[in-house]
């Protein structure tokens, strides 16, 4: 297969002899997502032959077939889809998408990383919103069948976020984010009904309940150091075994999730206050300025001072700061369709706007 699309960065059409250049040589799959805001839309169209190589990500990714039927491998098991089907698919499985005899498939695909749905306060129940694609086990069911009603609200939700998208302003962030939470729920819902998952959904409860202390405490004193030992502590656990078990739990490394809740508190101060840089970053409890300054551009990939700018007056200037964030990462793929070409071989052509 090979596949012509518009690259981010110099906008000029380049012809790739692969079925997907964001998969790389060890089958991990990457998503350019805009800085600050992981989370992004786009639609699929592909043609009656296609085949895509087994991949993996380090996202989450919900997928509802719009037309046609196809079948799609994760990990082990080979599965069936069909026209309003919904997959939610974790990090870290291996799929793939495996074409019908004389059936195009048009899909409606969302990714998104777990730290957007992250709050700016802890306590567990930013990761109840992810249980379902924390707990995917070898008998997990990935499909959530048309026969529910639970694919095509989703679905709707997932055309809002569209709508919503490239959040250029705090309302349509905000919004975005809203209708993932609304969509995860339900999701949650509809899991958390299945006798056959019940023992894991019971689990996941559980393993939140052992780390609370270290929520509440982090709460309480997220401004002070928090060493792994010390946290590890909080939960009653040795710190190698904590490490594992906080990733399993949460998605995220122990380290990750502190630096993703200091920064969204970073978010609000910086947006919110007056407060200088180093007000923000001693408040914080970074070491520095420069340490919090880094740390933001790892997590956000701009400086605090370039986001503050950034968001400034965004309610009141939503189509400059729209502009601004076109500069700054390129325009956002809108539409990818794939299709036959002459010699039997397929293309997919990426449209952005």
């Amino acid at each position: 297969m090979q596949c012509y699309l518009t690259e981010r960065q110099t906008r000029t059409p380049r012809l790739f002899t692969a079925i997907d250049p964001q998969i790389n040589a060890e089958r991990v799959h990457t998503w350019s997502f805009p800085p600050a805001f992981p989370l992004d839309v786009a639609e699929f169209s592909f043609g009656q032959s296609y085949d895509f190589r087994v991949n993996r990500h380090d996202y989450f990714e919900m997928m509802y077939v719009l037309s046609g039927k196809a079948e799609i491998q994760i990990q082990e098991r080979r599965l069936l889809l069909g026209t309003g089907d919904l997959v939610i698919i974790g990090a870290g499985l291996d799929h793939s998408l495996i074409s019908s005899p004389h059936t195009s498939l048009q899909v409606l695909d969302l990714f998104f990383l777990p730290e957007i749905v992250r709050s700016t306060s802890v306590g567990g129940d930013d990761v109840a919103y992810l249980t379902p694609f924390l707990v995917q086990d070898s008998a997990f069911p990935h499909i959530v069948p048309a026969t529910s009603d639970v694919p095509a609200k989703v679905a709707e939700l997932i055309r809002n976020i569209q709508r919503d998208l490239p959040a250029s302003s705090s309302r349509a962030r905000l919004s975005a984010v809203t209708n993932l939470k609304m969509a995860l729920t339900l999701l949650g819902d509809f899991y958390s009904a299945f006798n056959v998952s019940s023992e894991t959904f019971g689990r996941q409860e559980r393993d939140l309940r052992r780390i609370g202390p270290l929520f509440e405490h982090l709460e309480r004193h997220y401004g002070e150091p928090l060493h792994v030992a010390d946290a590890a502590r909080l939960c009653a656990m040795s710190a190698s075994h904590f490490m594992s078990f906080f990733k399993r739990v949460t998605g995220q490394s122990f380290l990750a999730y502190v630096n993703q809740f200091r920064i969204a508190k970073a978010h609000v101060l910086l947006t919110s206050t007056d407060q200088s840089i180093s007000e923000i970053a001693q408040e914080l409890g970074f070491c520095d300025q420069s340490h919090f300054g880094e740390t933001f551009r790892r997590v956000v990939g701009m400086s605090p001072r370039a986001y503050r700018r950034l968001t400034a007056g965004s309610e009141t200037a939503s189509q400059g700061t729209h502009a601004r964030l076109r500069d700054l990462f390129g325009p956002r793929p809108q539409r990818i369709d794939f299709a036959p070409e002459p010699n039997g071989q397929s293309y997919c052509r990426q449209t952005r706007n």
